[in-house]
């Protein structure tokens, strides 16, 4: 079976996931702000929470293109369910990226069979944007580590069974001296804080995470000391159009609402969508998110062929498809007019979620320092030679 061919089934199934199971629990999770394990077992059944993984321990051995796909087709009915399926792989990556055998063959089976959640641990109160300035510290005592620290708004926070963390080994070295361990939920001194009250994504559980005098053992330590900020940094490269993906699908999802709301609302004696200023917002809000989708899978495509660095183009499509995301929502609910403002109607509720597709995984003013490095670096290097 050619690449193309299995993407399109994984993109069928995605929808009718989306469709039968996701859209009819979208709003209940959205009101009660509670984790959905329901959800969970959903999605690990179908096998979305492992797509990364290899076949060999129980994955599905998809590439990033995949992982997009069905994040987005999941995203266009419920925000939150899609980010359940983003985070997993954004915590797994460290493991793909860096983790010898015994490594991979314990965590991703777990992972595959028995649904365990796993969580990126780098945002600290201190360090968000400028997250090499992070203080959490692992002391080596030569056969475990000893982590002392406090990381925020995390993803999986307090339900993951696995923590992909990124602590200071070597504080003299700044981001030099950052390393990555994999810490196990239930390792004594590891404790979670109260679950987030968020404007979106509610479904979705974000806490901080703490370590006191929490004891890992050595062959947790994923890769060599000092190599955590390259692997926190590839992870990302990789995740961010998945973000973007996560954003075209919300967008999408509030672009159909409000073609169909338009076509069916009369006024002045006939459809709302007759009027030509509701048709030219129609028409940008569908032009935003093909040229977001396309950026998107063209990131994807390239990060998935290992030609060349996809570092600025991951940027590109992360802050370009979630800025589309947020207009084309804000657009969604202008449209409904008061009754896009009410939460009986699905398009508040995108508005909120797409909001966040603007700040994690590094914010969108982040993003355009990268692309602009990348242009300029690129410039001095055109003069240079």
């Amino acid at each position: 079976m050619s690449k193309e061919l299995e993407r399109e089934m994984l993109r069928a199934t995605a929808k009718k996931v989306a469709g039968k199971v996701l859209a009819s629990r979208a709003e209940e999770i959205d009101a009660s702000g509670e984790f959905p394990w329901d959800i969970v077992e959903v999605l690990g059944k179908q096998g979305f929470l492992s797509i990364l993984l290899p076949e060999e321990y129980g994955g599905m051995d998809g590439d990033i293109t995949s992982f997009c796909l069905v994040i987005e087709e999941t995203a266009k009915v419920c925000g939150a369910s899609s980010l359940l399926i983003l985070v997993q792989g954004v915590g797994t990556m460290p493991i793909m990226i860096a983790g010898n055998d015994e490594q991979k063959k314990k965590y991703f089976h777990r992972i595959a069979s028995e649904n365990n959640l796993v969580a990126f641990t780098l945002t600290e109160p201190e360090s968000g944007s400028d997250a090499a300035s992070l203080k959490t510290r692992a002391m080596n005592h030569g056969d475990h580590y000893t982590l002392n620290g406090r990381k925020c708004f995390i993803t999986n926070g307090g339900v993951a069974n696995l923590y992909s963390t990124f602590a200071l080994t070597d504080p003299e070295k700044g981001s030099d001296g950052i390393s990555a361990i994999l810490v196990e939920r239930g390792t004594p001194g590891l404790s979670s804080g109260k679950a987030e009250n968020k404007m979106g994504m509610r479904g979705s559980n974000t806490t901080d995470v703490i370590f006191e005098d929490c004891v890992v053992p050595k062959e947790n330590l994923l890769g060599e000391e000092g190599q955590g900020w390259e692997i926190a940094m590839k992870t990302l490269n990789m995740s961010r159009p998945a973000v973007g993906a996560q954003a075209v699908g919300i967008a999408e999802g509030a672009l159909d609402i409000a073609i169909n709301y338009s076509s069916e609302r009369h006024q002045f004696g006939r459809p709302i969508a007759k009027f030509q200023g509701i048709r030219f917002m129609v028409a940008d809000m569908a032009t935003q998110i093909e040229a977001a989708r396309a950026l998107v899978y063209k990131t994807a495509a390239a990060i998935d062929s290992k030609e060349g660095d996809s570092q600025m183009l991951s940027a590109m499509a992360k802050y370009f498809a979630s800025d589309v995301a947020m207009r084309v929502t804000t657009d969604a609910v202008q449209i409904l007019g008061g009754y896009g403002y009410m939460k009986d109607y699905k398009v508040e509720r995108m508005m909120r979620d797409a909001k966040l597709t603007q700040i994690y995984e590094g914010s969108n003013q982040v993003q355009r320092m990268v692309v602009a490095h990348h242009l300029f670096a690129r410039k001095g290097d055109q003069q240079a030679g």
